[in-house]
């Protein structure tokens, strides 16, 4: 019996049997391959944050919890789990579902953002916000490796080592940005992932944030282990994570490749 159609929102991702979330998964990615097939969209970048995605709603209690996806075309499987199943059909479509967080569309989209290096800004103000309102909640910035190429991601680093504000930070790593990565901080990033996350030079722990690798960024079960570790920590924390672009996707035709590269 499929598992999919029975998830209207993220309480039922939550009451899943551990073994169930690898099939939940599988059928994520046929799911967002079959709709990009027909309506177009970023589909490499979706089907490499699948279990990213499963493992923030085991772990986090959205809407409550602020969830803000940068760039925001990684959000396919978000929408999939929180009660878009129906609407996901018109992706992209005049008057149909946007490819982005769009707050029209449901309450656990935070910001309607695209492209990009925006979500840590966004998310250190909501965490202010919620601190300076004595509010308790968790958020969570969800950034690509692509959206570090923007100087607001720097700007909002640097704040954000300044304090001691509440605030996750996850870094989808998966060498990719739109193409292959170029330029003086993927190599950084390169000595993280080979080193396990204990290079000498760490470019977030400069910026006074504290810091956390997982190689498994495609294991549910590592994911939710890793998050429900630092979710109450009282201080901003980077959870740095290695993903694969595309994965899933094993169409070697050039229509294929161009498709798979966003």
């Amino acid at each position: 019996m499929a598992i999919l159609p029975e998830i209207s929102g993220p309480d039922d991702v939550k009451r899943l049997d551990a073994k169930q979330l690898d099939e939940l998964a599988a059928e994520l990615r046929q799911t967002i391959i079959d709709t990009v097939s027909r309506q177009g969209g970023h589909l490499a970048s979706n089907l490499g944050d699948v279990e990213l995605t499963i493992a923030l709603h085991r772990a986090f209690n959205s809407p409550t919890d602020k969830l803000v996806f940068d760039v925001g075309h990684q959000i396919y499987a978000h929408k999939l789990l929180t009660g878009r199943q129906e609407q996901f059909k018109t992706l992209r479509s005049y008057h149909g579902m946007s490819g982005f967080p769009c707050r029209e569309e449901s309450e656990h989209d935070v910001f309607d953002t695209g492209h990009s290096s925006t979500s840590i800004s966004m998310a250190l103000g909501l965490a202010r916000a919620r601190d300076l309102n004595h509010e308790d909640y968790h958020v969570v910035a969800i950034v690509g490796d692509g959206a570090l190429t923007g100087g607001m991601c720097y700007e909002a680093m640097n704040d954000a080592g300044n304090g001691h504000t509440r605030l996750i930070v996850v870094l989808n790593d998966n060498e990719m940005s739109i193409a292959e990565d170029f330029g003086g901080m993927y190599g950084q990033l390169a000595k993280l992932r080979t080193s396990n996350g204990m290079a000498e030079l760490n470019l977030f722990k400069a910026f006074g944030l504290d810091y956390r690798y997982v190689e498994q960024g495609n294991d549910v079960d590592a994911l939710v282990e890793v998050l429900n570790e630092v979710k109450d920590i009282d201080h901003p924390i980077v959870v740095h994570i290695h993903t694969t672009k595309g994965l899933g996707f094993n169409d070697e035709t050039e229509i294929g490749r161009a498709s798979c590269r966003e």
